[in-house]
C-alpha cells in the first residue's frame, strides 16, 4: 500500500527513541539486547517526511541519521532517559527503543574474571527508570504518548496491559523472533491498539510500516481538540 503523507506532520514537534540500551557490567562486558534501531529510524525519517521538526535518542546503532533529524546518542537506560526529559515538550513521542528494564546495581572497576574452582556468578540488578511511564506521567506530557511492545508471546494481552498500566494512547506489538519480521530484521509486522481501536501493519518492509503507522498518528494528532 502507498502512503502519502505530504506535510501532516508540519509543525509539530516528534519525539522518538530508537535502538537498545546496553547496561555495562565491567569495561569489557555489558547487558543488552538484539534491536537494530531500525524500526525507530524508520520512523524518525517518516516523521521528517512529513514536516515535523525530529529529535532521535539513539541507543548504541552503527545507522546513518535519517537527513533533517536531531541526533542524540546514548549507551545506557539512565542516559536516554535524561535525554528524553530535556527533549520534551514534544506533541507526539514514540518510544520505539528497546530499554532494559534492569541495570547492574554495581559497575566493576575492572574487567571481572573467572574465579579458581568458581561454579558460576551471580549478579545484583536493580531496576531501570521507565521512561515510557515517565512519559507519560509528565507535566509537559505530548499529546500522544505510542510505545512498543516486543513479545515472544501473548501479544495482544502484554501490549494491552502496557497500554493500560503505562497510560500510552497506542501500543503497537509485535513479536520478536517470528516469521514476520522483528529485532534484527528489515521486515516488520506491528498490532497497533489503542481504546476502542486496532489495525495491523505489515508484514512489510520498516520503511513502509513507519510511513504507515506516521500517517495513522498523525491523523489521530489531528483529531485531539487545540491540535487541528
Amino acid at each position: 500500500m502507498s502512503t502519502s503523507l505530504g506535510s501532516a506532520l508540519a509543525g509539530r514537534h516528534v519525539l522518538v527513541t530508537a535502538g537498545p540500551t546496553y547496561e555495562d557490567l565491567d569495561p569489557v562486558r555489558f547487558l543488552g539486547n538484539r534491536s537494530s534501531g531500525r524500526m525507530g529510524f524508520a520512523l524518525a525519517a517518516a516523521a521528517r517526511a512529513a514536516g515535523a521538526r525530529v529529535t532521535l535518542v539513539a541507543g548504541p546503532v552503527v545507522l546513518p541519521t535519517p537527513a533533517g533529524v536531531e541526533r542524540h546518542d546514548v549507551r545506557s537506560a539512565a542516559r536516554m532517559h535524561r535525554a528524553v526529559m530535556d527533549a520534551l515538550p514534544a506533541d507526539l513521542y514514540i518510544g520505539a527503543a528497546a530499554v532494559a528494564d534492569f541495570t547492574p546495581a554495581t559497575v566493576a572497576g575492572h574487567k571481572i574474571k573467572k574465579r579458581p574452582g568458581g561454579d558460576g556468578l551471580v549478579l545484583e540488578l536493580v531496576r531501570t527508570r521507565d521512561i515510557l511511564a515517565d512519559v507519560a506521567a509528565h507535566p509537559r506530557r505530548p499529546a500522544l504518548v505510542v510505545g512498543f511492545a516486543a513479545e515472544t508471546r501473548e501479544l495482544q494481552a502484554n501490549a494491552l496491559a502496557k497500554l493500560r498500566d503505562k497510560r500510552l494512547d497506542l501500543v503497537c506489538g509485535n513479536l520478536v523472533g517470528g516469521a514476520d519480521g522483528g529485532f534484527e530484521s528489515a521486515d516488520n509486522t506491528l498490532e497497533v491498539y489503542w481504546a476502542g481501536g486496532h489495525r495491523r501493519l505489515g508484514p512489510a518492509p520498516k520503511t513502509t510500516v513507519a510511513t504507515e503507522l506516521v500517517a495513522l498518528l498523525a491523523a489521530r494528532l489531528a483529531a485531539i481538540p487545540g491540535h487541528d
